[in-house]
């Protein structure tokens, strides 16, 4: 499995998440043994430019903080994206270690339909304008190349047009929305065909009393012998015997009735964080 991420170039920049994922990429336990982040770069967040929205050159150099490579390549180059890609897969895959794709790129038309970008960007989007675009650049390319013929090259952007068209003629038949399927997609079986939820049977979880007593032990004794521990805790664990003892329990001592219960089932159970490791709960 490998995690890739796609963020805007604004966002990157702009959203303290993205600080913050970085910042747990290599802690243990939370690792994904890297992340591939490919960074969409249009130079523009909705209407604002670079120079207004953040305060560094690129907005990738957040991921400096980790010391994350960082490929800034020339999207107008599918072949040269092509080969930075496969390099940021080889880099994660050897070093587990998170990578970063800047595609320098810009955006052709405004934010939305009713957004008209000359309004805020009159210069940049007279060069967009100008651009050639990427598909008709390559398809050039590959034609003078001899790779393609224009012949093969018509037929697969007909193939693609045909795909859409069809789609479109499809969806006209669509008399009938069902809104929720876009919302969310619950577990097949879960709801019956009015949408309303099956009965649920929820299996009893209660365990006996004897092995609450035996946890209860366990979790207020030492299991070492002569073990010298602190008088705080010794307080806490002897406070902990006389609960178990009395049939009574405090939060603490229910979680680790809890974890107890389900350890014994043979169930591996994960705890961290700070305030696990130094028992705050």
């Amino acid at each position: 499995v490998m995690s890739i991420l796609l963020h805007g170039d604004a966002a990157f920049a702009g959203q303290g998440v993205v600080y913050e994922t970085f910042h747990l990429s290599d802690l243990p336990s939370y690792t994904t043994n890297g992340t591939i982040h490919v960074v969409v770069n249009n130079q523009i967040g909705f209407t604002t430019d670079p120079r207004m929205a953040r305060s560094s050159p690129y907005p990738t150099d957040v991921a400096r903080v980790v010391n994350a490579p960082i490929f800034h390549v020339n999207a107008d180059d599918p072949e040269a994206v092509m080969y930075v890609c496969s390099v940021a897969a080889e880099w994660r895959n050897t070093f587990n270690k998170d990578v970063v794709v800047d595609l320098v790129c810009y955006r052709r038309r405004g934010h939305n339909e009713m957004d008209e970008p000359m309004f805020t960007q009159p210069l940049m989007y007279k060069q967009i304008h100008k651009q050639v675009p990427v598909l008709k650049k390559y398809a050039d390319k590959l034609i003078a190349d001899g790779t393609v013929t224009l012949q093969e090259f018509e037929e697969e952007i007909a193939k693609y047009d045909r795909i859409c068209e069809e789609a479109y003629t499809r969806s006209k038949d669509n008399k009938i929305l069902h809104i929720k399927h876009w919302l969310d997609s619950p577990w097949p079986g879960f709801f019956n065909a009015d949408g309303e939820p099956k009965s649920m049977s929820c299996p009893p979880t209660g365990i006996s009393e004897e092995l609450l007593t035996h946890i209860g032990n366990v979790a207020s004794s030492v299991p070492l012998e002569d073990f010298k521990i602190h008088s705080g805790l010794s307080r806490i664990l002897k406070a902990r015997s006389e609960m178990t003892r009395s049939r009574l329990v405090d939060w603490a001592l229910a979680e680790y009735m809890a974890f107890g219960s389900v350890l014994k089932e043979g169930i591996h159970v994960r705890l961290s964080g700070q305030d696990v490791e130094r028992g705050t709960f």
